[in-house]
């Protein structure tokens, strides 16, 4: 009888043991992947459609994008609402932007407020990656009977990773080859193997 309940409370160690596991993932996948969190910065200044933007206007529009220590992997795009959008104020703001190294987009992101007649809202979108809950520590026992990942499994890599790239875009999209020659990819290779292979 003693016996039988040493093997009852022993059994339900094991199985008390086994909830405080490593957990389920038995891949080599990490479940600790970047996220990437968008933010909208937004000014609005007075922009005629034929004159642009008046001096004071492009000195505070120049101060704003300094404060914002705009850079690559920023996006700029206008939004003129109900106004007649203006060739001259865009060409100014893309010569500020340019300053930054950033391109005008076409399509301004949905932001809250109305824009008034006679003005147009110029919109910084900056993208920031992250690998959220790392670093995870919080299961520190040994018993791992599934041979299951740690929770910390995949963290510093991934966290590396994010904090590296250069525009946090691309961990969602990737980026695009804006080259015109579909074959300057190879004329590396091509160039190596002539060099090593004796020209053949």
């Amino acid at each position: 009888m003693k016996r039988t309940k040493f093997l009852i409370a022993a059994t339900l160690g094991l199985g008390l043991a086994g909830c405080g596991g490593m957990g389920q993932n038995t891949g080599v996948y990490s479940t600790n992947q970047p996220v990437v969190e968008r933010t909208n910065y937004a000014i609005d200044v007075n922009a005629n459609p034929y004159g642009g933007i008046s001096s004071d206007e492009k000195i505070r529009l120049a101060e704003w994008l300094s404060a914002l220590n705009v850079g690559y992997g920023d996006r700029i795009a206008l939004d003129f609402g109900n106004s007649t959008p203006s060739a001259a104020a865009r060409q100014t703001v893309s010569k500020l932007a340019a300053q930054y190294g950033v391109l005008l987009h076409e399509t301004a992101p949905v932001t809250a407020g109305n824009i008034n007649p006679g003005t147009m809202r110029i919109v910084l979108t900056r993208s920031t990656a992250s690998v959220p809950n790392c670093p995870n520590w919080s299961k520190t026992t040994d018993v791992n009977f599934n041979m299951a990942n740690h929770p910390n499994y995949g963290c510093a890599t991934n966290s590396n990773r994010a904090a590296m790239i250069a525009d946090p875009e691309d961990l969602v999209r990737g980026a695009k080859n804006n080259s015109l020659d579909s074959n300057t990819g190879s004329k590396a290779i091509k160039a190596y193997r002539a060099k090593t292979n004796g020209g053949q």
